[in-house]
């Protein structure tokens, strides 16, 4: 089984760095981190945010490495600018809509689509995977919807808004799910059927471009990959690398599924999205609709069956060490949604923005891999 290359990308917020409340910093941290540190960082739709790419890497590990650089250089950046990056799927605090950046592109989305964009204050990770070919591609994506809400759960990062706590793991989902195009994909035949839906979805209006397809799982519009869409960036690198993994070995296996001409699981569309608002709900310490049953069940456990499942993949793209980091991270302290409920009792700006900071996450990983 060939192992397939990957990539990630990474959102984060400018906030304030003693309120945590959002800043539009990223033309300064953009020109501090270039200059300076000679990182190219990518604006996003709001001025609040940043994104950052690894290169195309050969497994887990290497991405780990990049993203743990990258993530210092961007903290660095940030303070240069008098603000602090924090990895959170959505601003806990202070008021959640932007000032949109002043690129053609995003001013055109502003026109079109209004308050909706001014909103979008969220912050994903998106994983790459290479695959051969559109047709493969189209049936990867159909073998992956399955798993889309147990990938949802392992980094929601989102639980706060406005200083409240929503009562959702990933407050980011619900955000997201307001763009007409967005949550999980049908079941497409073929790359053709797959050109058509988003051709009447452009002509509708209801997306601009291809780049506005935004499904939790896509063929990307540039890259010969399919892209997983559906999480929150998150807390840690150890839970990005966790989720890119297993992204990988999902690829992966159906890369080769595929080839020998096995059918996806065809999941409706609308169990699916409810499987997907219950993981985005519960996070990993709750339970939502196991679409392979079709009963209701503990997420952990699902994520257990999916890397049961995916172990021998994951053992054959060098991987598996990465996931148990992951999972005893998860284990031990819950993912982002979690830490970030612990540390805000009491309203403890400090501690909640010190489990989100960036610099901070990362240092804490590098103390833990050290000492194991």
């Amino acid at each position: 089984m060939e192992r397939p290359t990957l990539g990630v990308e990474e959102e984060f917020l400018l906030v304030d760095p003693e309120t945590g409340v959002p800043v539009n910093r990223a033309d300064e941290v953009v020109a501090v981190a270039r200059e300076k540190f000679g990182l190219a960082l990518e604006r996003e739709l709001t001025g609040a945010q940043v994104e950052i790419n690894t290169t195309v890497c050969r497994d887990a590990e290497q991405a780990r490495q990049e993203l743990l650089e990258t993530r210092r250089v961007v903290a660095q950046a940030a303070r240069e600018a008098g603000c602090r990056a924090i990895a959170v799927g959505a601003p806990p605090l202070g008021d959640a809509t932007g000032e949109v950046t002043d690129s053609l592109r995003y001013r055109r989305i502003a026109r079109e689509f209004g308050a909706l964009a001014e909103q979008q204050l969220i912050c994903g990770c998106h994983v790459h995977v290479a695959v051969p070919d559109r047709e493969t591609a189209i049936g990867v994506c159909n073998h992956i919807r399955p798993w889309l809400p147990v990938l949802a759960a392992v980094t929601a990062n989102s639980p706060f808004s406005g200083g409240e706590d929503t009562g959702f793991a990933s407050w980011r989902s619900t955000v997201w799910s307001r763009w007409p195009v967005s949550g999980p994909p049908p079941v497409f035949t073929s790359w053709r059927h797959y050109e058509e839906v988003c051709d009447t979805m452009i002509k509708a209006g209801t997306a601009l471009d291809r780049a506005m397809i935004y499904w939790d799982v896509r063929p990307a519009t540039e890259l010969p990959t399919v892209e997983v869409r559906v999480a929150d960036v998150a807390a840690t690198v150890d839970e990005a690398v966790l989720l890119a993994a297993l992204v990988r070995a999902l690829v992966t296996q159906a890369v080769e599924d595929v080839g020998r001409g096995l059918e996806a699981k065809p999941v409706p569309q609308e169990t699916l999205r409810q499987a997907c608002w219950g993981a985005s709900n519960e996070g990993l310490r709750g339970t939502t609709l196991d679409v392979w049953s079709g009963e209701p069940r503990p997420v952990r456990r699902q994520l257990d069956d999916l890397v049961e499942r995916m172990s021998p993949v994951l053992e054959a793209n060098g991987d598996l060490p990465a996931v148990q980091r992951g999972l005893r991270l998860l284990d031990s302290e819950g993912n982002g949604a979690d830490r970030q409920r612990d540390a805000f009792r009491d309203g403890r700006v400090g501690a909640l923005l010190s489990v989100l900071d960036v610099d901070n996450a990362d240092h804490a990983e590098s103390q833990e891999t050290a000492a194991s």
